[in-house]
């Protein structure tokens, strides 16, 4: 019973942490740094799993727009034509993801082995909370997503690379990118939500081939479906929140949580609490 509490409760930190501007990688690496959680059930395998939650509530959330790409893409092998909207901005997605997929297919093994750890979540905590003062400042934050560049799409898709680092957050590198490039708030987060869709569906794929692949008991099964059920659930909140949040208000506040937890890790570190 304890595991499947620990499962949800990793389910609903990934799905608030995954949207909102704060590193859902970073959260559950903490989580489990600091409740002494089993690696075996809970590791990496267990945290890519359950994006397959997450990538759901995207879906759900940006279905429509979603398939108007996926038609505009298949107009586009019979009549190529960048000026129509729905093209372009299908080609712009596909454009940002390119960055993340190469560097994730060469480098995973770097990330999942080198980079695991409490202090560089705290350090990066910090450093993408000062980007987002910035990004606040110097934004003219007047642009929708739809009048990017190609060149500037695969600018973001390089930001998104970051994430691949504990703390930084997919979102946040991404919705900063997007204010210092004129974009509206609001719209720099529909791009990165949007811009997820392939990179995460794909890893979330090749999670599931390992983790099942290496063979899964009944209640590794159930962890994963809890966690992944609480991650989408929560998920699908928390991008229906942070989308009419952006609208009116800065990432400020988000940068003033990521000071406050930093300090907290910091912290909890040198009392030599928690531990793998």
């Amino acid at each position: 019973m304890l595991e499947l509490i620990q499962a949800v409760i990793l389910g609903v930190v990934q799905g608030l942490t995954e949207f909102l501007p704060v590193s859902s990688s970073g959260h559950l690496l903490l989580s489990q740094y600091f409740l002494g959680m089993n690696q075996e059930r809970f590791g990496l395998a267990f945290d890519a799993a359950i994006h397959t939650g997450t990538v759901l509530a995207v879906i759900s959330y940006f279905w429509r727009d979603l398939l108007r790409m996926a038609w505009a893409f298949l107009a586009f092998l019979r009549d190529p034509n960048l000026e129509d909207r729905n093209q372009r901005m299908a080609y712009l997605i596909l454009v940002s993801t390119i960055p993340a997929g190469i560097v994730g297919f060469f480098f995973s093994s770097f990330f999942e082995q080198e980079v695991r750890s409490p202090w560089l979540v705290a350090f990066n905590l910090v450093l993408v909370g000062v980007l987002f003062i910035v990004g606040e400042a110097v934004g003219l934050k007047n642009r929708n997503w739809d009048k990017l560049g190609f060149g500037e799409a695969l600018g973001i898709g390089l930001a998104q690379t970051a994430a691949l680092f504990p703390g930084v957050s997919r979102s946040g590198a991404t919705i900063t990118l997007g204010l210092f490039l004129g974009l509206r708030r609001d719209e720099a987060a529909r791009f990165s939500f949007l811009m997820s869709v392939p990179i995460t569906t794909a890893a979330a794929l090749l999670s599931l081939t390992d983790l099942f692949g290496e063979g899964v008991d009944a209640h590794g099964a159930l962890l994963f479906l809890a966690g992944s059920v609480s991650s989408g659930v929560v998920g699908y909140l928390a991008i229906r929140f942070l989308l009419g949040y952006l609208a009116g208000h800065s990432l400020r506040v988000f940068a003033y949580y990521r000071f406050a937890l930093a300090t907290v890790v910091v912290v909890l570190l040198l009392l030599g609490i928690g531990g793998f």
